[in-house]
């Protein structure tokens, strides 16, 4: 069983999108388990999650924890049954066949990777962006693109570290790529642009790297988290 964990909060224009997508692209959706872990969302989020539930034979669990990926995904894995966890977020839309390529990698020794990503957007840089995901460099991860894992690795590293409020991917990413643990899908995921759409992708793509910066300048999770709600949460 593949176990698919989504973080959601506010989300209720992208989940029964998203879940819609997800039974049609699975190869096998009678081998998948969906976990949508809501952060204390206040608008309808959970009950169309419901809704969708009711409505559709899926194996879907509707799960609450406080607000922050790392603690909604770190809830969704610890009730997750799969050996094989899949962390996506609600705008992150996998390639056809998904849940099979990734079975494939785990089959073939990959215990941990992504899909390349490929934005919804024509923006000249975006698009580099994009292209430039496909190679297994660690500048070009991030948790846009989804994140495999098994369990066993998964629970051999802790899971996500709580204190990240921001940053909690490239936490993981971080330890997975200093075991050399890592593969790149090479079939596009399709990601939203939302925020550069928001901000403007100059403004936006400045302040990510900032934030890369500061990480590697030894700034604190609480300092990150405070710039970037200073910065991206206006």
């Amino acid at each position: 069983m593949l176990s698919i964990i989504i973080p959601v909060y506010n989300e209720s224009a992208n989940l029964p999108v998203l879940l819609k997508h997800l039974l049609r692209s699975a190869k096998a959706p009678e081998l998948l388990e969906i976990l949508v872990v809501d952060g204390g969302s206040t608008d309808d989020t959970p009950a169309l999650g419901e809704k969708f539930k009711a409505a559709n034979r899926v194996n879907l669990q509707l799960l609450q924890s406080g607000k922050g990926r790392a603690k909604q995904m770190n809830t969704g894995a610890r009730a997750a049954r799969g050996s094989i966890l899949y962390f996506l977020h609600a705008d992150s839309f996998p390639p056809k066949h998904f849940d099979q390529h990734i079975r494939d990698e785990v089959e073939k020794g990959n215990p941990a990777g992504c899909f390349r990503m490929q934005f919804d957007s024509k923006h000249w840089w975006l698009r580099l962006a994009s292209y430039l995901t496909k190679f297994n460099w660690r500048a070009s991860r991030g948790g846009d693109q989804s994140q495999f894992i098994t369990r066993e690795l998964f629970d051999e590293i802790g899971g996500y570290d709580e204190s990240y409020i921001i940053y909690e991917d490239n936490i993981l990413i971080n330890e997975l790529y200093a075991r050399k643990k890592f593969v790149v899908i090479q079939q596009p995921l399709k990601s939203s642009a939302r925020m550069y759409e928001k901000y403007g992708v100059w403004y936006v793509q400045y302040h990510f790297w900032s934030i890369y910066v500061k990480k590697w300048m030894g700034a604190s999770a609480e300092e990150l988290h405070a710039y970037y709600c200073k910065v991206l949460k206006k």
